[in-house]
């Protein structure tokens, strides 16, 4: 067997020689993807944790706090409550949001938790405005769906730890890399999901509106995406469930969040700390599932 060794298919050179070519001639759209990237988070992260100087009035005094920064988390999860009532309409998912916030607040795991979420919907923004018009195109394209499934099972299967060579190379430490190694994780779920909400219309009402003249755009929007919204749903929610589970994995390339602590745990054997961060990833993913779950029609 020593000739099949001695002749190695060069996967590693050839993906080295691609990543160097990639680095000398895409430098100006790794640039823009990672400005692209940063004034999201930014953006996020100013929501979520309010910096100083933001939300502040203009007064004759001078400027004069909308209300006080230490009150801010209390905002925060009024909000999402709020907007939890509006997704499912049962006070018993309000009250275990409230719940969950409390004991994160609680376990003092604020502000790592704010970089999460911001990461998770980050991912969720990339993942969701990328994967469900290529899940509504591959669709009506099943030979190109065909030709594309073999990437999205390698996008899925590949060692997570891999991306994030590139990553460095292409953009550095920090945020990131972190949300670009999570977004091409994550990404087949939603293209698949939409693709199968698409793909699992109803022919009779395809047939339908086809018989009452309906064009191309009318029958996507006003047929097949209603049709398709479960499937869309539950692939946001994968999405997100998903990009959770990599905040561990891109705090080894410098993102901030929950990650950190689990890292640090790790790193110095600490028991309590790896339970406590553990326990909050833990929790905020329940309340991110309960908050975007499809609520069942029988009800």
């Amino acid at each position: 067997m020593d000739w099949l060794t001695e002749n190695k298919i060069p996967v590693g050179r050839t993906a080295r020689t691609l990543f160097d070519w990639l680095q000398d001639s895409g430098a100006a759209a790794f640039d823009s993807i990672s400005i692209f990237m940063e004034a999201l988070i930014a953006g996020l992260l100013a929501v979520l944790q309010l910096p100083p100087g933001i939300g502040w009035l203009t007064g004759a005094d001078g400027y004069v706090p909308l209300y006080p920064v230490s009150w801010h988390p209390v905002v925060v999860i009024a909000v999402l409550t709020a907007l939890t009532w509006v997704l499912q309409r049962r006070w018993t998912t309000c009250l275990l949001v409230v719940l969950g916030f409390l004991f994160i607040i609680n376990q003092g795991y604020w502000e790592e938790t704010t970089e999460s979420l911001t990461l998770v919907i980050s991912a969720c923004v990339v993942c969701m405005g990328v994967g469900v018009p290529i899940g509504i195109a591959v669709a009506h394209r099943p030979r190109l769906y065909s030709w594309m499934r073999p990437v999205l099972d390698l996008m899925q299967t590949l060692p997570t730890f891999v991306y994030l060579i590139p990553a460095i190379v292409f953009f550095g430490i920090g945020m990131v890399p972190g949300l670009i190694a999570t977004v091409i994780f994550v990404l087949p779920a939603p293209i698949r999901l939409t693709q199968l909400g698409i793909a699992s219309t109803p022919r009779p009402l395809v047939e339908a509106a086809q018989a009452f003249g309906a064009t191309r755009k009318q029958l996507l929007w006003k047929v097949e995406l209603p049709s398709a919204t479960p499937q869309i749903m539950a692939g946001l929610n994968q999405t997100i469930m998903l990009s959770l589970s990599m905040v561990v994995i891109a705090a080894l390339v410098g993102a901030d969040g929950l990650g950190v602590p689990v890292v640090r745990a790790l790193n110095s054997v600490n028991t309590a700390l790896g339970f406590e961060s553990g326990f909050v990833i833990v929790v905020v993913a329940i309340m991110l599932d309960r908050m975007l779950r499809v609520p069942d029609r029988k009800q």
